[in-house]
């Protein structure tokens, strides 16, 4: 029986959602980038499994150890597997990291043809898991998201308070999970940060992309750290560079940015007509997968604060199972727009509410929508009263230790 590390540190909200598909024909994916976790969930899912069935069978395959560095091929992949499966009970089949493997999707298709195999795998490249799979295997996948450690995660991994101490180095530090092995030292932890930003850019950016001016996709990466929240086109982005002595043309820019966001360095959100309940082709909002890399690449400025609480209300909005999107109404903009489960949510965000003007603008903009759905201001400040005209007020770590499940007003 094949060993595995043991979980010390539980996420079980994926475990929770990953549960009602486990024992199925369906292929469970999971996708984040490197280093977010998605091993230590494989683990955890086995553990799962063990507890009912001790003898499971488990095939193990991960890409990133050096003993399994010869299936490089479809072929190679189904003739690892072939010989350790068995037809008198469940195959729980794990592939870590499977987009090394070349044409991976024709070998998972065949496996999956026999109901008597449970595979589940991971990946770093959400375009390339959701065309080919799309494709080979219709409806019988479904992917999971897997982000850094949400804000709670944090400080049940660190053993920390929810005091605004522990905020600010979930703020500036982020959260992969492997910081608990180290000093929480800003040379130590931001160089180990360093290092996970280059593989991630170097291996699932450049080199799958086949990127040949990394200089430029330096830049744009340094722009979209400097712009958090801020609504660009790809020919608004490339006109900035120029003006910036850095030409890049529109196309460029589309293609080098869908890159960064199928590797989840950022995450892409839309702009959504409240009103006419349709995405615009045009304009997007850029916020970053992990605040840690944010800072690596962008630096930890006072100035720079009410970009990065937005950054995190976003993630933690995703980390929640919303989609979300970026709102327009008429000449306002809602911050984002959240659906779940058939539910909306609109929320707003300030990183203080101490000026009329502010409390105006940011209830007021929620107060324009005329529908029923719940609609929240987050800030970063505690005194505010709770309610305004209706709208609730929550402080953003009241709201990073939520499921997000306002009361409708």
């Amino acid at each position: 029986m094949s060993k595995f590390p043991t979980v010390l540190y539980r996420r079980d909200i994926y475990i929770e959602r990953i549960k009602p598909f486990m024992q199925t024909p369906i292929v469970k994916v999971m996708i984040g980038h490197r280093r977010v976790g998605k091993s230590y969930i494989i683990y955890q899912l086995i553990e799962e499994i063990r507890k009912k069935e001790q003898d499971a069978n488990i095939i193990y395959i991960n890409k990133e150890d050096i003993a399994y560095v010869d299936i490089v091929s479809a072929k190679d992949l189904h003739d690892y597997i072939a010989p350790r499966l068995t037809d008198k009970k469940k195959n729980y089949i794990f592939i870590d990291e499977i987009q090394e493997i070349e044409d991976f999707k024709v070998a998972v298709r065949s496996l999956a043809l026999d109901d008597n195999n449970d595979i589940y795998i991971t990946g770093s490249n959400s375009q390339m898991f959701s065309s080919d799979l799309a494709n080979e295997l219709g409806g019988r996948y479904v992917e999971f998201k897997i982000y850094s450690l949400s804000y709670t995660e944090f400080l049940n991994f660190h053993e920390l308070l929810n005091d605004d101490e522990s905020l600010e180095k979930y703020i500036h530090f982020g959260g992969l999970p492997y910081l608990i092995h180290l000093p929480m030292r800003e040379e130590v932890v931001m160089e180990y940060i360093r290092s996970v930003y280059s593989t991630i850019v170097l291996r699932d950016v450049v080199a799958r992309n086949n990127i040949r001016n990394t200089a430029f996709l330096e830049q744009l990466i340094r722009f979209l750290a400097d712009n958090i929240g801020s609504l660009f086109s790809s020919k608004s982005i490339s006109d900035f560079l120029k003006s910036q002595n850095i030409r890049m043309s529109p196309t460029l820019v589309s293609e080098y940015a869908d890159s960064l966001a199928s590797a989840f360095v950022v995450h892409r959100l839309g702009r959504y007509d409240i009103v006419g309940k349709r995405l615009f082709e045009r304009g997007e909002k850029y916020f970053f997968e992990n605040m840690g890399i944010r800072n690596v690449v962008a630096g930890y400025k006072p100035q720079d604060r009410a970009k990065r609480l937005e950054n995190i209300v976003c993630n933690h909005l995703l980390y929640c199972g919303y989609e979300v999107t970026v709102g327009t109404l008429s000449t306002e903009e809602i911050d984002f727009v959240c659906t779940r489960a058939g539910e909306t949510l609109y929320v707003q965000v300030a990183v203080e509410l101490s000026k009329p003007e502010t409390i105006a603008r940011e209830f007021g903009n929620l107060l324009k929508i005329k529908d029923n759905y719940p609609k929240i201001v987050v800030s970063g400040e505690r005194s505010f009263e709770n309610t305004y005209e209706g709208i609730e007020h929550i402080y953003i770590r009241d709201f990073l230790t939520s499921s997000v499940t306002p009361k409708i007003v």
